[in-house]
């Protein structure tokens, strides 16, 4: 199978001030760490060796990963493309798989790879999901390829859809990829301009990008819902007895208290909640961030 890598260097710009103290990928989805949930997923489909990149708060990843994870850290923020190349001794060569760190998907890894391995002239493949024409991130031909990109257009487009940061790269972009930048404006783009062609390949499920309070809210009750639980609560986190939880994941070293009901929460480690409380993200300072 194909190394793997993950991308975690980023600032999660757009969940601050939580990213101010954890970043993103360490944020909590259920009972464990978004990027957890990816590491696991890639380990049981037998990818490997496994990179990923650290730039911001990189010494919050010290001890959280598998040992077998091989960092890639970046002294200065490289983008998506360059964080690939600066990966490469930790990665070997051949194709690749590329998984943004904020992304939680349960995707059909051996058909994207297969998918992958049956274009002879796509530069990468790309894992997305199906849109109506004209909407979405992408746009596709007949034959799934990309003619929609960030506004500009290619060919004849059938049919939209939305990329979902997971993708495969051909040995030979990844020799050609520069040593800053990112792989859709930087890479995609232009050789869609020259008449090289980027495939997809289509998913069918649930998938989550937590880059927003909102969306990191959301993927945590979909992982309730999919555990079949109401709540989960960290074995030493302290519920107070007036307290009614519903949809809501409470973190190691937390506590809620109050009286009522606090529902669609997420409360992380160190924090404490008080009831009332509904759609909203609790912070270990005390901040509450609004998640409806």
């Amino acid at each position: 199978m194909l190394p793997a890598m993950v991308l975690c260097a980023g600032f999660g710009t757009r969940l601050r001030p939580i990213t101010e103290v954890v970043p993103k990928p360490l944020l909590p989805v259920g009972d464990r760490p978004a990027i957890a949930h990816t590491l696991d997923r890639l380990r049981d489909e037998g990818f490997g060796p496994v990179a990923m990149n650290t730039h911001h708060r990189a010494e919050s990843f010290d001890g959280a990963l598998p040992a077998d994870v091989r960092i890639s850290h970046e002294v200065e923020i490289l983008g998506t493309a360059g964080g690939v190349r600066h990966a490469a001794g930790a990665m070997g060569e051949g194709d690749v798989l590329v998984w943004n760190g904020d992304v939680l998907a349960e995707p059909d890894l051996h058909r994207l790879v297969r998918v992958h391995g049956e274009s002879a002239k796509g530069i990468a493949t790309l894992l997305a999901v199906r849109r109506s024409r004209g909407e979405g991130t992408l746009g596709l031909d007949p034959t799934g390829g990309v003619v929609r990109l960030r506004g500009e257009l290619f060919g004849n487009e059938v049919m939209g859809a939305d990329f979902l940061g997971i993708q495969v790269l051909r040995e030979a972009t990844r020799e050609v990829l520069p040593q800053q930048g990112c792989l859709v404006g930087d890479v995609y783009l232009p050789a869609l301009r020259r008449g090289e062609r980027v495939e997809v390949c289509l998913h069918e499920g649930e998938w989550d990008d937590i880059g927003t309070p909102h969306a990191l809210l959301r993927a945590n009750v979909r992982w309730l819902r999919r555990m079949g639980i109401d709540c989960w609560v960290s074995g030493d986190a302290v519920i107070g007895g007036g307290v009614e939880l519903a949809d809501s994941v409470v973190c190691p070293g937390a506590s809620v208290a109050g009286r009522g009901a606090v529902a669609r929460c997420l409360v992380l480690a160190g924090a404490t909640a008080t009831a009332p409380l509904a759609d909203a993200v609790v912070m270990a300072d005390g901040r509450i961030i609004a998640a409806g």
